[in-house]
């Protein structure tokens, strides 16, 4: 299984320019061939493109440096030396570059097939041919390649997906995207099953009219989260790209938690310590609340539930992902909010 890696820092370096030449022309019957020194090449410049084939930057892990070829010197005969190669590095769709001296944000890649030069090659040397003038005749000036550019980066990845799937561990997020679309996540009856992000295509309706979505389940959260406690807030940024969340409560007594109502309280208040002020604030975004596990559910809980719910004016359903039970509508309801969202 690969390793999912969401945010790296690496260093580039472009190709420095090639030195100018000083020669002059010897020849047999040129006594006064004059100087002949050609250009250096140009260095190579590092690019950054969004590609669709990749879906982590676990490239970037291991190999963290990155130059591009610096151009050939220039020779004799008036020869300008080869321009350096340029290096292109492929990125996921959804990466954020940042300068990593002055954390300024460099380009946000958002389309497959974005392409932007992160690092300039450096400009070819002249040869003595440039100096030669109506009283200087034998100029021996000639000049250095430039430097090309080095730069250090830091890359972050946030999934990009319609739906993002928030709760506490084994609220049934992994089950859920499981049974509603071909994603596999890890499940199992211990907390923080889920160590990474995925992303499920669900589909609803049948063609012409069929619509598909793309949902992300994200690590548990736990009371604490921002601070540091547990590990899904690290992962939060994967849900600040989406555009519907879907609240996951467990209102089993399975969860070892007396009140669901309590769990839906401090979920929501470490997603508003997380986005809070922030350009895609966590707590801005619209919010569908699922009951999870009803068919093993204490009636209690699920009736306090819909009762908070109700009152807060959120969109509620009471789902079983083992039975199947409310899943159908659920599904329908997302697609059904996606759409006016996507709208605007």
């Amino acid at each position: 299984m690969t390793t999912f890696i969401d945010e790296v820092k690496i260093r580039v370096k472009a190709g420095d320019g090639g030195n100018g030449c000083m020669a002059f022309r010897r020849e047999k019957f040129v006594p006064r061939g004059g100087p002949s020194g050609g250009d250096g090449g140009r260095g190579g410049d590092v690019y950054m493109e969004s590609s669709e084939r990749h879906n982590t930057l676990i490239h970037f892990r291991y190999n963290p440096e990155h130059r591009a070829q610096r151009g050939e010197h220039g020779m004799g005969s008036n020869c300008t030396g080869l321009d350096g190669r340029s290096t292109t590095l492929q990125v996921p769709v959804g990466t954020t570059l940042y300068d990593a001296e002055t954390g300024e944000l460099v380009h946000d890649f958002q389309q497959p097939d974005e392409r932007i030069i992160i690092a300039k090659g450096g400009r070819g040397g002249r040869g003595n041919q440039h100096f030669a003038t109506s009283t200087h005749q034998a100029p021996r000036e000639f000049e250095m390649g430039r430097p090309g550019e080095e730069r250090a980066y830091r890359l972050e990845l946030k999934l990009l997906a319609d739906v993002g799937l928030v709760g506490y561990p084994n609220a049934g997020k992994s089950t859920l995207i499981s049974r509603i679309s071909a994603a596999r996540p890890k499940i199992a009856d211990y907390p923080f099953t889920t160590l990474e992000p995925n992303l499920g295509v669900v589909t609803v309706g049948e063609m012409p009219n069929e619509e598909s979505f793309v949902v992300a389940d994200v690590p548990g959260l736990i009371e604490g989260a921002h601070e540091g406690a547990g590990l899904g807030m690290q992962f939060l940024r994967h849900i600040e790209r989406t555009r519907v969340l879907l609240h996951l409560v467990d209102v089993s007594d399975a969860s070892g938690r007396a009140d669901a109502v309590e769990d839906f309280k401090v979920i929501n208040k470490e997603l508003a310590s997380f986005g809070a002020g922030g350009e895609h604030s966590l707590t801005q975004k619209p919010m569908i609340v699922a009951a999870t596990k009803i068919d093993v559910a204490n009636p209690e809980k699920l009736k306090k539930l819909a009762a908070h719910a109700k009152r807060r004016k959120l969109e509620f359903h009471a789902i079983s992902a083992v039975t199947g039970e409310g899943i159908e509508a659920l599904k329908w309801a997302l697609a059904a909010r996606l759409r006016p969202v996507t709208t605007d």
